[in-house]
């Protein structure tokens, strides 16, 4: 189940959003293109988010710049996606500024979270995708019923469906919950108490914008969907491919 758009349109140019995914992309490529897979590693640590260089007071830019940093063009891509889907709402809503400043603070309370869980960790933890769940919390306290629509692949056979984004996110953020419980910390891999920080972080700082709107009333208006005319799509479905028959 991968989401790969909303019914959502945003109704300004989402000019920070388009920058992030542009910033992300463009450091990806220097250095990638730069550096052997051994410098790689070194760059990380000198640049990602190192929990005990933190707590020993060695290094602290890595706080902002692991948020620019990632691992693999699946991780790059994967992130920024949801970036393009949730993003342009949320800049929408908050203004260009408000969206930077709401991004910047989603990404340092994911460190936090990650950091409280395990302040001598020493593997570096790169990637948007802390501060990108704290534009998915703000998204699903601000168009939970709004549809997106999910790409389901079983083996040759695909369909996409249009789901709510309270599910979407939902099942989403219920997955960071259940992997960071039974996850050991010490095996690196997914920051998922970074995920999870960020996105009740980005949900907490939306409540301010959501109560402005009028809070559950603004719900009922909307009735949980975009307050403005939805995107459609056509859809297309997958068929079972045709064997030709062999004359007798």
């Amino acid at each position: 189940m991968f989401p790969i758009r909303d019914h959502n349109p945003s109704g300004r140019r989402p000019f920070v959003t388009y920058l992030l995914i542009a910033a992300n992309v463009a450091v990806f490529l220097l250095f990638n293109l730069m550096m052997d897979e051994r410098q790689l590693v070194y760059f990380f640590y000198d640049w990602g988010f190192v929990p005990r260089f933190v707590t020993e007071g060695i290094s602290l830019h890595g706080i902002v710049s692991h948020m620019f940093l990632h691992g693999g063009w699946m991780h790059l891509l994967g992130n920024m996606l949801f970036l393009f889907i949730f993003g342009d709402n949320m800049e929408d809503e908050m203004g260009h500024f408000g969206f930077a400043l709401f991004f910047l603070l989603s990404g340092l309370a994911a460190v936090g979270l990650q950091f409280v869980a395990d302040p001598w960790s020493e593997i570096p933890m790169v990637g948007a995708s802390g501060a990108i769940a704290g534009v998915m919390g703000g998204y699903l306290l601000l168009f939970p019923k709004a549809r997106v629509d999910v790409l389901i692949i079983i083996v040759i056979f695909f369909r996409i469906f249009p789901i709510p984004a309270w599910i979407v996110l939902g099942v989403w953020f219920g997955l960071q919950l259940f992997n960071g419980a039974v996850t050991p910390l010490e095996g690196g891999g997914v920051a998922y108490w970074a995920h999870i920080g960020g996105f009740v972080a980005g949900g907490a700082m939306t409540v301010p914008l959501w109560l402005r709107r009028g809070g559950v009333g603004f719900w009922n208006r909307t009735h949980g969907t975009p307050p403005h005319p939805e995107a459609r799509y056509d859809f297309v479905r997958s068929r079972v491919p045709q064997v030709p028959r062999r004359p007798r």
